[in-house]
């Protein structure tokens, strides 16, 4: 509220705003100018104040909102909010994209897992972030937001916080059924079995997954079993 293109460009021709954060900085820096916005053209006391406030509003954001509003290449906000649950939160995220190159290829190794994104998308994110430019501004951003982890999950519930995998046929319920009933009780849903999978729930037919998670030595269970696991 009350900061639109032509506000955003004044600020910028003063040299009040030079980036993103700066937006949540700008009430500092008026207090620090020997013009305050206030006795600026087009503006006065009220109106400066309304845009303060409405800042400060804003400085509390969910980690998914944040993601999205970086404006990267086929994420979305469904895709946004894959990401944020997959992370958990800002810290988890910054730690894994924004400190080494090399963190950062396992980060993105580990999104291929998720279930619902797919190789372009986390490419896109990947170079998004390869760009100093880009990881700076984020940098930037968690530490003057309150970002907010994404919404708690039944974080009492038996699956929550483990990473599960659906692979076979579902008898009693479907595929999407399966996988929202799973995240709606915390779990994380992949499409692909690794060493960090914690249960495969395999049906009639599993192949190379079921395969796969005898490998690693992953829990295994019927579908009747995580029936049961979660209370049916």
């Amino acid at each position: 509220e009350g900061l639109g293109e032509k506000q955003v460009k004044a600020l910028w021709d003063w040299g009040l705003v030079h980036g993103p954060g700066d937006i949540f900085r700008l009430e500092e820096r008026d207090r620090q100018s020997l013009t305050p916005l206030r006795n600026r053209d087009g503006w006065g006391a009220q109106s400066a104040r309304k845009l303060f406030e409405a800042i400060e509003q804003r400085r509390k954001v969910p980690l998914a909102r944040l993601l999205f509003a970086l404006g990267m290449r086929h994420v979305g906000e469904r895709n946004a909010s894959l990401i944020a649950r997959h992370f958990g939160s800002v810290e988890t995220l910054a730690e894994a994209c924004l400190t080494t190159d090399e963190r950062r290829a396992e980060a993105m190794a580990e999104l291929l897992t998720v279930d619902g994104l797919g190789p372009i998308v986390v490419e896109a994110f990947d170079q998004f972030l390869a760009e100093p430019h880009n990881a700076d501004t984020l940098r930037d951003l968690v530490g003057l937001l309150d970002v907010q982890p994404p919404e708690a999950r039944a974080a009492d519930s038996p699956v929550a916080g483990k990473t599960v995998v659906f692979t076979g046929t579902l008898e009693r319920m479907t595929r999407d059924e399966a996988k929202a009933r799973a995240e709606s009780l915390g779990a994380k849903v992949s499409g692909s079995v690794s060493k960090k999978t914690d249960i495969v729930v395999a049906g009639p037919g599993a192949g190379s997954k079921l395969a796969k998670a005898t490998e690693f030595g992953v829990q295994v269970m019927t579908e009747d079993e995580w029936l049961s696991l979660i209370g049916g």
